[in-house]
């Protein structure tokens, strides 16, 4: 019995504090405080309206109360004219004098903030990218199928024109055939033993008697180049015998010796140049003999 009445009590007092608790807490949540922001200006402009009046002890007799009426007589109020009369305005007290403006100093002149972007006068198509930024990459864009189409249709078209060209180019060349005492075919090796003849016949007639005289032999290797009609079209030494008096006898009996015989017709349809490599022979026994 003893202890539920001691239950009991503490669950009263608990509950009390509880409710202490709350009231305090809505009191001091409650109450707010404001602070008055009083008006510099306003306060300044507040100022006390004092008037001061004489009581002499035996005070004359006005002598002309017609002027305005007052609390006491007018004896020493003043005689200035006009007569101002008192009002309850108050009285402004005369501001002190504003101080001298202080001397300007030079003002530095700002300058802006260096950018990290050039400015020109032109739009670059280039975009500048500032200290940190990183560059990004454009998707490409891939081509549809149409101009796939048409791209490959135009460099078939200019492959086309240009092998045209080139075949064009390449029929109106002279058609030239290289033979050398190797060439086997009868029709070209029944000319070339013709020319070589005729060749050394000239050459035995025209040997250069300097090389006679010093006693030159040696072996080179002469190019002619002889066209359908016979005529020849070039002659050039393409290894020299050492000596210059046999290259340059070589050559000139070959312009001596021309024209050769026309073309048969065999060779006239299928060559329009024929390109004769020999090697010629100078020999001690101041003859001239081809291989």
């Amino acid at each position: 019995m003893t202890t539920h009445a001691l239950h009991t009590t503490g669950d009263r007092i608990g509950i009390m504090l509880f409710i202490a608790t709350g009231l305090h807490l809505l009191l001091i949540l409650g109450v707010s405080f404001e602070f008055e922001v009083r008006d510099k200006q306003a306060s300044r402009q507040q100022n006390l309206e004092v008037i001061l009046v004489e009581h002499p002890k035996e005070p004359p007799e006005p002598e002309d109360p017609v002027d305005f009426l007052a609390q006491t007589s007018q004896a020493g109020g003043g005689d200035r004219n006009p007569v101002s009369r008192p009002t309850n305005q108050p009285v402004m007290a005369a501001e002190p004098p504003a101080p001298p403006p202080a001397p300007q100093e030079k003002a530095t002149p700002v300058l802006p903030a260096p950018s990290q972007q050039v400015v020109t006068k032109a739009e670059s198509k280039q975009k500048i990218m500032t200290a940190g930024e990183r560059p990004t990459r454009e998707a490409p864009v891939k081509p549809s199928a149409t101009q796939l189409f048409a791209s490959r249709d135009q460099e078939i078209a200019h492959l086309t024109a240009v092998l045209q060209k080139k075949t064009l180019a390449y029929s109106n060349l002279p058609k030239r055939k290289a033979i050398s005492a190797s060439t086997k075919e009868y029709k070209y090796a029944a000319y070339l033993d013709a020319w070589r003849r005729k060749v050394e016949r000239i050459g035995n007639l025209n040997y250069p008697d300097e090389a006679k005289r010093q006693k030159l032999y040696g072996n080179m290797i002469l190019h002619v180049a002889v066209r359908s009609d016979g005529s020849v079209e070039q002659v050039r030494v393409m290894r020299s015998s050492g000596h210059q008096i046999l290259d340059d006898a070589a050559v000139r009996i070959v312009r001596l010796a021309a024209p050769f015989s026309p073309f048969p017709q065999e060779i006239n349809q299928e060559t329009d140049i024929l390109d004769i490599t020999r090697t010629w022979q100078f020999t001690r026994s101041n003859r001239l003999g081809t291989e």
